[in-house]
């Protein structure tokens, strides 16, 4: 469990485990749903995963949305890709960026979730659906979340001609 631990970058740690973590303990608190595992080499995969989710959802969906509505304003990813060559602090600034993102997302889908809940309280039908309503919902983030990722590599090898 050392080694895995070790081996995880300070970008997954802040930005997926952490997050995880969070959100699980804020979760139980919350709503009736308990997200807190005994055996520790199996919370620290689900952690990740449920860390890896939200920030999916940062990037997906409250990213675009918070530029939409002009809260947010990036600059050309080919300057990003040019000044990161020589300034060593951009990649940091940038992690730090991606983990408030993340917590952001964290809360979002907090408040969601205790609405969702509140709301198969007067329909069955979310009750009943649950499981497959939260499938469908992966997988529909976890494919836009691979074609954003793609297109991220494609800007980054044409920033880098």
């Amino acid at each position: 469990m050392k080694e895995i631990i070790e081996k995880l970058s300070s970008y997954n740690i802040f930005n997926y485990l952490l997050p995880g973590i969070v959100f699980s303990i804020l979760t139980s608190k919350f709503t009736s749903t308990n997200l807190i595992f005994d055996n520790l080499v199996i919370g620290v995969f689900l952690y990740y995963f449920i860390g890896l989710v939200i920030s999916r959802v940062g990037s997906v969906i409250i990213e675009p949305l918070l530029k939409w509505i002009k809260f947010l304003k990036f600059a050309d990813y080919k300057d990003f890709v040019s000044v990161s060559k020589t300034d060593n602090k951009l990649e940091i600034l940038s992690e730090a960026n991606n983990m408030y993102r993340t917590f952001v997302s964290m809360f979002s889908i907090l408040f969601i979730i205790i609405g969702f809940q509140r709301l198969s309280e007067y329909f069955i039908i979310f009750k009943d659906k649950q499981d497959l309503i939260v499938l469908a919902v992966l997988f529909v983030l976890f494919l836009f979340s691979y074609r954003k990722q793609t297109n991220y590599i494609t800007k980054r090898i044409k920033a880098s001609k």
